[in-house]
């Protein structure tokens, strides 16, 4: 089969191959033929060793496809199943987990050493799925715990966003930060996850949603999808100082550099809260003096995978897109075919895309 490869980290291309196998399918692991992958950035930040990833690896960990097979012990799923890949799912047994704090589970992270993909002559090279997923590949093997079934009218292309981007995004504002109706709220990144996050803000009765990018294109996208208004980055102190409470109640940060992190911590209002959605280095730091901690009072608020049980959400997540108050087409605004995957990582890193769909029919 065909699929992307990345060599070694710190590459910028992929190669896309087509003596690709995967794993046979065993006790508790299904086999799906993908169809649709989203790019998201935290791809970007594993090819550049941002994020951990072992190489070589398949990269992709949004995805949407069909399950082919399934192994001894797998229950809930079967061939035909339309189904979304989750990267972290919840194993259910450990103390995050009955805690009900499943989207803290690390359990499966215990897979990344385990190769999911062969290529080469006689399939004599191993490689990884990025985060135990790989879904720039037509086909991939996975445990059955990392797939969540969606409804058959979801179109692939939009499924594939609620594996990541759109839940991330999406639980950050309704299961993090809780944003109350009438409330204002600053989105920094106009990403597919900050405008995930836009849409989450309007569907919670935000009164004021500002976002904030420097690409011109992704501030009008977001504000056709729900933003009250777009400022550049060196606009927003002085959209905050101008408002009541001189500063937002709630700021969004979905970009995961420390620069924007302190930007929305500034931004916020005393007493507000700042939810931190980006994926960023573990060397980069931020730096708040325990003065303004304890004068300002402003909650940051970190939120991995949307803060809550990741199943719950994307049902949620779902819904609202059947009821016509979440928008995911709007958040694609590029498609490739697998073959073109490259030009996908361009228009991403360029900051031209806001979403971009790698196809795999």
């Amino acid at each position: 089969m065909r699929a992307a490869i990345l060599h070694e980290t710190g590459q910028d291309r992929l190669e896309v191959r087509d003596d690709v196998e995967t794993v046979a399918v065993g006790p508790g692991t299904v086999r799906v033929r993908l169809r649709a992958a989203g790019l998201c950035h935290s791809d970007l930040s594993a090819m550049s060793g941002v994020l951990p990833q072992p190489a070589p690896f398949v990269p992709g960990h949004e995805g949407a496809g069909e399950v082919v097979e399934t192994g001894p012990g797998v229950t809930g799923l079967a061939p035909g199943d339309r189904v979304v890949l989750c990267w972290m799912p919840p194993c259910g047994a450990c103390p995050h987990c009955l805690l009900g704090e499943t989207h803290l589970c690390v359990a499966s992270l215990k897979r990344l050493g385990v190769p999911a993909f062969r290529f080469g002559p006689g399939g004599g090279t191993a490689a990884y799925g990025f985060y135990s997923t790989g879904s720039f590949a037509e086909e991939a093997v996975v445990a059955a715990d990392a797939l969540l079934r969606v409804p058959d009218d979801l179109p692939f292309e939009l499924a594939a966003l609620v594996g990541c981007g759109v839940t991330t995004g999406f639980g950050a504002v309704v299961n993090t930060a809780r944003v109350e109706p009438g409330s204002s709220v600053a989105v920094i990144g106009a990403g597919g996850v900050g405008v995930a996050a836009v849409q989450a803000a309007r569907v919670s009765g935000a009164a004021r949603i500002t976002v904030v990018d420097p690409v011109a294109s992704r501030r009008e996208r977001a504000l056709a999808l729900g933003a009250t208004d777009a400022v550049e980055p060196q606009q927003l102190r002085a959209a905050a100082k101008g408002l009541a409470l001189g500063g937002y109640d709630y700021v969004v940060e979905a970009v995961g550099r420390s620069e924007t992190v302190r930007a929305a911590y500034d931004a916020a209002r005393r007493g507000g809260a700042v939810v931190v959605v980006g994926a960023g280095a573990r060397d980069d730091l931020v730096s708040f003096s325990l003065g303004e901690l304890f004068f300002g009072e402003k909650r940051v608020l970190p939120s991995l995978y949307g803060g809550g049980d990741v199943a719950r959400t994307a049902a949620r997540v779902v819904e609202l897109w059947r009821a016509g108050r979440l928008d995911l087409a709007g958040l694609v605004t590029h498609r490739v075919p697998l073959a073109d995957v490259n030009e996908a990582v361009a228009l991403m890193r360029s900051g031209e895309a806001l979403r971009a769909v790698v196809t795999l029919d």
